[in-house]
């Protein structure tokens, strides 16, 4: 006869542990995490970052002012002008010097249509996590493309633009500049429409991601998050809106929030924003003027006093801050950058656990990480 002790240990259960990554394809890069889980729900979670460390802080104190700027670039290669924005105002801070208005409002418009790419590739890669369509992939892609033919012909290339500068721009644009934005503008206002059509409205996308990853406000503010993470959970905090800089206090537009905080609704804010993009570029299109795109006598090299400051712009991702510490000469003393990735990603553990695996990369995929700029 089996007694109830017997059968108890001979049904007892123990967690697996699975890794996720490195080399996985949801995990967008080389990003790692391990689940605990028990059965099809996870129970605890692990990630490990680093893989792709390379000492960008460390390599831009060894350069001058303007060699540092394409360290900004390889961190967040998805959205280049913002991270380069936010580098060169530093600089800038430190010089005390004005930037010319033309120059300022080619940043806005290079720096809004870059989240419009950055967005783009955002919903086609999260499309193919939820494993609804991979046509997603394919729209997105060719949106993305029409951008990133605008950003070529502007700076000579498509992926490390390196063409703000302390001051202002590398170069003048295009003579077809202000055409070509509105050619681009028309493109993305169709392209948001076949995303809404595919995955926004689609319901089986719908029943895969709402009420998953939920977090709160309050959670999503504790946990140091920023951008549409942060504002998916009903938080109004847009650095453009808070403290604005260039001339986003002109500009009329609005501030997407979710209601819910869960994966679908960070991914709907994103859409949402795109269209709030294409409404900023519009307006900085219309205010565009004739005029230099430099200071005079800027020096060829830039020698800034002592000082420290930090400068925070509001990329795709999030917040993107640049400590930026000089004891006087050429290159910085101190350079530390804040990434928007890397604080978003302390939230991880808390949207995943209690969810089932499949879900887990949903989730990670709605944080829409950029590894290079986690790990620097």
């Amino acid at each position: 006869m089996v007694t109830p002790r017997a059968l108890e240990h001979e049904f007892e259960t123990q967690d697996l542990m699975i890794n996720m990554g490195p080399q996985h394809p949801s995990t967008h890069g080389v990003f790692r995490m391990v689940l605990t889980i028990d059965g099809e729900v996870v129970r605890d979670v692990v990630p490990y970052v680093g893989y792709m460390h390379r000492g960008a802080e460390k390599l831009c104190e060894t350069m001058d002012y303007r060699q540092g700027i394409g360290y900004m670039d390889r961190t967040e290669y998805l959205a280049n002008f913002n991270a380069e924005l936010s580098y060169v105002m530093a600089v800038e801070k430190l010089l005390d010097i004005d930037v010319p208005e033309r120059a300022q409002w080619i940043r806005m418009i290079l720096c809004e249509l870059n989240r419009i790419s950055s967005h783009f590739m955002f919903t086609g890669a999260f499309g193919t996590d939820v494993g609804v369509f991979g046509t997603a992939f394919t729209y997105s892609f060719i949106q993305r493309e029409i951008v990133q033919d605008l950003f070529e012909e502007i700076t000579g290339d498509r992926l490390m633009y390196a063409y703000f500068r302390p001051g202002g721009l590398a170069w003048e644009v295009t003579d077809n500049f202000v055409a070509r934005v509105h050619e681009v503008l028309a493109d993305m206002r169709q392209g948001v429409i076949d995303i809404d059509g595919l995955l926004t409205h689609n319901e089986i996308f719908v029943a895969r991601t709402k009420g998953v990853g939920y977090i709160s406000g309050q959670d999503a503010i504790d946990y140091g998050m920023s951008g549409p993470a942060l504002r998916a959970s009903g938080v109004d905090l847009d650095i453009r809106k808070a403290e604005p800089y260039l001339y986003y206090d002109q500009i009329d537009f609005d501030v997407p929030l979710g209601e819910h905080g869960d994966v679908y609704d960070r991914f709907v804010l994103r859409v949402e924003e795109i269209r709030q993009s294409i409404r900023i570029v519009e307006q900085c299109i219309e205010r565009l003027q004739p005029g230099p795109i430099q200071p005079e006598r800027m020096p060829r090299m830039l020698r800034t006093p002592p000082g420290e400051v930090y400068i925070r712009t509001e990329a795709p991702r999030g917040e993107y801050g640049i400590y930026l510490v000089s004891k006087g000469g050429n290159r910085p003393y101190r350079l530390k950058i804040r990434s928007a990735c890397l604080s978003n990603l302390q939230a991880l553990k808390h949207m995943t656990v209690g969810q089932y695996v499949a879900d887990a990369v949903i989730v990670l995929g709605s944080i829409d990480i950029v590894l290079c700029e986690v790990d620097r």
